[in-house]
């Protein structure tokens, strides 16, 4: 008898079982970033080479594996924050915005389908993949405030509504999004 995920509480998943998600969920994600919200779940199950049961046994709807692949975008996010902090602490926040816009364009997709499964433009993380990026932007920015690089009144929400603007100009293609975070930083820089 398989166990699976969607298992007694207090059992723990197996190990292919939970190999077999990650795998759906990298597929997922680099098959809406290609394709945007047409992928439906058993191109996902071919091409992540597990049966359409097992899909559908992690992500019992195609909103679901769209939220799970949001929440690996997000995941990679906060990793990088953490990591590229350490760098340079003056230049954390400029190279986490980078980041976010290169991310946002190479999976333009990826965005489209997270808002076509909320009904929203809102591509923000919900949940704990909210709290672990809050977590690694709000070390981001205080150590930008240590350097001197960023303003004391900087938030969060700050760095949210800065991403929102980035999504909607690279969604929309309404100018070049390295020149928006060029401005931005000279609006987030101490006066």
């Amino acid at each position: 008898m398989e166990v699976t995920s969607c298992q007694t509480p207090g059992r723990k998943t197996r190990v292919d079982a939970e190999r077999n998600r990650e795998r759906v969920v990298e597929v997922a994600r680099a098959l809406f970033a290609e394709r945007g919200d047409d992928v439906q779940l058993p191109e996902v199950a071919r091409a992540a080479g597990v049966g359409i049961g097992t899909v559908y046994r992690h992500f019992p709807t195609r909103p679901a594996l769209v939220e799970a692949a949001a929440e690996h975008r997000f995941a990679e996010l906060a990793e990088f924050a953490r990591t590229e902090r350490r760098r340079q602490p003056q230049l954390g926040l400029v190279r986490y915005l980078t980041r976010v816009g290169e991310m946002l364009a190479g999976d333009r997709g990826l965005s489209a389908a997270i808002q076509a499964a909320r009904g929203t433009a809102e591509t923000e993380p919900k949940g704990p993949a909210r709290a672990e990026l809050e977590a690694a932007v709000s070390v981001v920015i205080e150590e930008g405030k240590a350097a001197g690089a960023v303003r004391a009144d900087v938030t969060v929400g700050d760095v949210y509504l800065m991403v929102g603007a980035l999504s909607a100009t690279i969604r929309t293609g309404s100018g070049e999004w390295t020149r928006l975070i060029e401005l931005a930083m000279v609006g987030l820089r101490p006066r």
